[in-house]
């Protein structure tokens, strides 16, 4: 049928310290305080779950190169945890679109850059054919799409950690919203691992 909207869900999935930072003091790569929460059972299994359902990711630049320098040789690797190793095969398998004002090459196969605003890439990836979106760890396009309306649901890994500065996530975007808790899941190091769907106003009412 021609016109069609196609019901995409698109989900942000990031790790957050109990002070709301995705990273430390000591700049934009101090998030080793993140690993031990990230290499839980449950951690690994919360990251399979949501990335089953997807087809597409939505990527930064910083965290694409990041991820195109780990992921692809873990697809192979008989020492990695099966979890990772499915994780490492979707990637490579998955639509990847970069939003990048400046990268202009990309070699991990099924990639394209796109230097348009986030919000705008998902309204039209949502009238494309395809699964869920997710945006994995990609902070300012996590915010963008959040403060767009353009999000509907937050995967989030709460590190019991205080880092006590570095960037934060939530920022000073446009009026709020609500968001319902659908799943929550204890790991084993402390963290949680939640899903929460945003909580959007009836059509015809009042907002």
């Amino acid at each position: 049928m021609t016109g069609q909207r196609h019901d995409r869900t698109v989900i942000g999935n990031i790790s957050l310290s109990l002070d709301g930072r995705v990273t430390g003091p000591g700049g934009e790569y101090d998030m080793g305080w993140i690993v031990p929460h990230a290499l839980t059972d449950e951690s690994r299994s919360h990251l399979l779950k949501i990335t089953s359902t997807a087809s597409t990711v939505l990527l930064g630049r910083k965290n694409y190169q990041g991820f195109a320098g780990f992921w692809p040789a873990v697809a192979d690797d008989d020492d990695a945890d099966p979890r990772d190793r499915a994780v490492a095969r979707w990637l490579n398998e998955a639509e990847k679109v970069v939003v990048s004002h400046t990268l202009t090459e990309v070699g991990w196969r099924n990639s394209r850059v796109l230097a348009d605003d986030p919000a705008e890439i998902v309204r039209r990836l949502r009238k494309e054919e395809g699964g869920d979106i997710v945006v994995l760890a990609s902070s300012s396009v996590i915010r963008g799409l959040l403060e767009a309306g353009e999000l509907d649901r937050l995967s989030i890994t709460l590190c019991p950690e205080l880092v006590g500065a570095g960037t934060r996530l939530f920022g000073h975007g446009p009026a709020g919203s609500s968001w319902s808790l659908t799943e929550v899941t204890p790991a084993g190091s402390g963290a949680l691992c939640l899903l929460y769907d945003l909580v959007r106003p009836a059509a015809g009412g009042d907002r």
